[in-house]
């Protein structure tokens, strides 16, 4: 990065924060920074992968070993109309709105319980229910 003119005047940088979540989901947070010493700077974010930096923006990126927290608040496992397990925002019967979808299951291997609570929507709260839904399901998969 280029240093200002004048040692002594500071660089205002846009630094664009972004978080990449299991699910997909990525958030972005902006910031305006004012910078007194590059070093600092780069120490400040010494946990962010750098993605792209110009004169007047620095991107970071950091993956974050967590669901998102849209998925936390209001994501739903279910099954689309075509038999793929995916992730609603909102119950599948209320809300088409897809966030991530996984693998085809093959519905006859189903129990009508688990078919059930597909249709119905099963909720996602933390990680661990995520990677829960997914390994038990996964023996559902179809065969090409």
């Amino acid at each position: 990065m280029d240093v200002p003119n004048d040692i002594n005047d500071p660089l205002t940088l846009t630094v664009i924060l972004e978080r990449v979540y299991l699910d997909g989901e990525v958030s972005e947070e902006i910031l305006e920074e004012t910078i007194w010493a590059m070093e600092d700077f780069w120490a400040q974010y010494e946990d962010w992968q750098l993605i792209h930096h110009d004169e007047e923006q620095v991107v970071f990126q950091q993956h974050v070993d967590d669901i998102s927290p849209l998925l936390k608040s209001n994501g739903y496992f279910g099954i689309s109309d075509e038999g793929v397990l995916t992730i609603f925002d909102g119950k599948p019967n209320s809300s088409n709105k897809v966030i991530q979808s996984f693998f085809q299951i093959d519905v006859e291997k189903l129990e009508s319980r688990q078919h059930n609570l597909l249709k119905k929507g099963i909720k996602v709260g933390n990680k661990a229910e995520y990677i829960n839904v997914l390994e038990t399901y996964r023996t559902y998969t179809s065969s090409p």
